[in-house]
């Protein structure tokens, strides 16, 4: 992990979620009005020290079936947000070993480094991943913690007694990004 990216660019970390989906969208957004490259990055490690030593060995994924698996990820994710769209450049990036050292080596000289992260919660969880923590404790680049697009709410029904039907007294909007 020595490559440093040129400073014309912005690192997305892709791991196949809504969020970073959202993140890449944001960020080929980005690149279009900055003029930059847009650096897609997955992180991806071998499950097989997870295993159990006893498990069996057909119940062990090949680390070469996992790498395809990941890059399938990559690949679909990057489908699903640009389509056909060739007015940005995104490079794609499948780099074996933990998130956050890979996002933060890939990110060292970036623009800045975009991550997604979950809907607002309305209790104590946290909207950040540990990822996404850590990340915006070491980086020493921006990070942009994008949200995933919150679906509009019903409008907010209020009324007197006696008022007969019900009427929306105010709408009220969600705002994503």
């Amino acid at each position: 992990m020595t490559d440093i990216v040129t400073a014309g660019t912005i690192v997305v970390g892709v791991d196949g979620s809504e969020a970073s989906a959202s993140a890449l969208r944001w960020a080929t957004e980005q690149a279009r009005a900055l003029r930059a490259e847009v650096v897609a990055v997955h992180a991806w490690e071998p499950s097989g020290p997870r295993f159990a030593p006893y498990a069996p060995v057909s119940a062990r994924p090949s680390a070469d079936a996992e790498r395809d698996a990941a890059a399938r990820r990559l690949a679909d994710t990057l489908r699903e947000v640009l389509g056909k769209r060739a007015d940005v450049t995104v490079r794609a990036e499948l780099v074996e070993g933990p998130a956050v050292p890979v996002l933060l080596d890939r990110a060292r000289g970036a623009l800045l480094l975009a991550l997604g992260r979950a809907p607002r919660q309305w209790d104590d969880t946290p909207v950040l991943g540990a990822v996404g923590r850590e990340c915006l404790r070491h980086a020493l680049v921006p990070v942009v913690a994008v949200p995933v697009p919150c679906p509009a709410r019903p409008a907010v029904m209020a009324a007197g007694p006696g008022s007969g039907p019900r009427a929306p007294r105010t709408a009220v909007h969600a705002v994503s990004r």
